[in-house]
């Protein structure tokens, strides 16, 4: 098989959550491990860092990466989804696993896979900790996919964690409130391993506090730190003190101040991340982002009231498992929208999406894919004004260049 030919094997054959929800979820770690121990388990042969939370766990987990380059190690990425290619998702040092070490790895274990019928998730933190494994990294950051507590990340014992935040998203698998959200969060915390929260908020709080004492692991609140990063979301300050935070109380890895003022400013450059309030033109000025639920949507939402434009146009599309009453009473009633659906089975209709902006009273058009949204958009602005990208990350990943 060559590349193509590997991930539609890969896409097509085994569920992948990504795209079609729930069925590519696995109620426990027993089928990781299975398939960690088939493959010589390779995670109990580096050191890791794990990132957990409801919202900047992305960008958290590069950052980490970036600055512990800057200070000479050598980095394993793992973290999803990816936005143009798979091979996003798991890098060293900013670069991409190659295509042929994807082939191989399932070229050598597709029987045993298929026997098995492993998710899509499963194989592909197999293949992250395999290749970070034979690569001999000095540290792996690792996003967890969803949750924490069943992730299939959630075999490694990393040497320090930090949780982000705890917003209601993923309420079908994770539980519908914010404390149960947590406690499944939580679940990436282990014994002796110190733990870094973003923010202590009064009602997750607890939750942290018992699981980190029934762990003896020490529990941190994150302080704030004045730095400077190229992440330019407003957002990005809450994730600079997490990570600093996490960088102070760890004790394995020695971390200069040089080395995170320097990695904090070259995020981009040194981990390859994309899609966090990224400029993709000017003139008008356009911005897209992955925020993709209400407390990532609501802070977005801020920063572009806070801007300067005379007219606000955006292309906006959902997948079909958002709570979208809830988002869309967040939206700018000023705005122009532009509606679509990312070429995904998970796509919110455009003919639905179109009934609730109706409801809403919230001006829109209706369009047949993401490329005609934001031609459509592009075509009605003018060069003060500001189309955003947004709603979905499947909808920022067929606009970025």
């Amino acid at each position: 098989m060559d590349y193509a030919a590997t991930l539609k094997w890969l896409y097509a054959r085994l569920p992948m959550y990504q795209r079609v929800g729930a069925a590519a979820l696995n109620p426990n770690l027993v089928r990781i491990a299975l398939l960690a121990a088939h493959l010589g388990n390779p995670h109990k042969s580096f050191k890791s860092i794990h990132v957990a939370g409801t919202n900047g766990k992305g960008s958290s987990a590069h950052m980490l990466a970036s600055v512990l380059q800057e200070a000479g190690y050598n980095v394993g990425l793992y973290t999803s989804p990816h936005l143009k290619d798979f091979r996003e998702r798991i890098r060293i040092n900013g670069i991409p696993i190659a295509k042929q070490r994807i082939i191989d790895f399932i070229k050598t274990h597709a029987a045993f896979f298929e026997d098995q019928q492993f998710s899509f998730f499963e194989m592909s933190v197999g293949l992250a900790y395999s290749y970070f494994a034979e690569q001999q990294v000095d540290v792996a950051i690792v996003e967890v996919g969803l949750g924490g507590r069943l992730d299939a990340t959630n075999i490694i014992t990393p040497e320090a964690c930090l949780i982000t935040n705890i917003s209601l998203d993923h309420q079908q698998f994770l539980g519908t409130t914010r404390v149960k959200i947590a406690k499944e969060k939580g679940g990436i915390i282990k014994p002796n391993v110190p733990v870094v929260l973003v923010e202590k908020d009064p009602e997750t709080y607890p939750v942290f506090k018992d699981i980190a004492q029934k762990n003896n692991a020490s529990l941190h609140i994150a302080k704030t730190h004045n730095y400077d990063t190229d992440l330019k979301g407003a957002y990005q300050q809450q994730n600079i003190n997490g990570v600093v935070t996490l960088l102070d109380v760890q004790s394995q890895f020695k971390v200069s101040e040089k080395a995170i003022t320097q990695g904090l400013k070259h995020v981009i450059k040194n981990t390859g991340l994309r899609g966090r309030w990224e400029l993709l033109g000017q003139e008008p000025t356009i911005i897209a982002d992955v925020a993709h639920n209400k407390a990532g949507l609501a802070q977005v939402i801020k920063q572009l009231e806070s801007l300067n434009y005379k007219q606000l146009h955006v292309v906006f599309g959902m997948v079909s498992d958002k709570d979208i009453t809830d988002i869309l009473k967040l939206l700018p009633k000023s705005a122009q929208y532009y509606l679509c659906a990312a070429d995904v089975p998970r796509a919110f209709s455009v003919v639905a999406l179109g009934k609730e902006f109706a409801h809403q009273k919230l001006n829109h058009t209706l369009h047949e894919s993401v490329t005609e949204a934001l031609a459509a958009a592009k075509k009605a602005a003018q060069k003060e004004d500001m189309i955003y990208v947004g709603g979905s990350l499947f909808v920022v990943a067929e606009v970025l260049p």
